[in-house]
């Protein structure tokens, strides 16, 4: 399925960006016709995935945003702690 290559895609931009790679999870959820990727890091890392004023979270949505639409599909990015 082409949310798997998303999956991965953000998986591998957040190894870069936090302390503790091997904390990262990314669930697959769907609600209608939306898949839902829940992605979970570390406590001490959430602000670096957030970044300052939500702006490395906003490109990381805008990314996932941009791969989905290519691929026919509508995706959501949700992080949590």
């Amino acid at each position: 399925m082409n949310v798997e290559k998303i999956k991965e895609m953000i998986r591998r931009i957040c190894e870069m960006l936090v302390d503790k790679p091997d904390t990262i999870t990314i669930i697959e959820e769907s609600r209608d016709e939306t898949t839902i990727l829940v992605l979970s890091v570390d406590k001490g890392d959430v602000g670096k995935i957030i970044g300052r004023n939500g702006q490395t979270a906003k490109a990381l949505r805008a990314l996932v945003n941009a791969a989905a639409t290519r691929m026919g599909e509508r995706v959501l990015l949700e992080i949590r702690e």
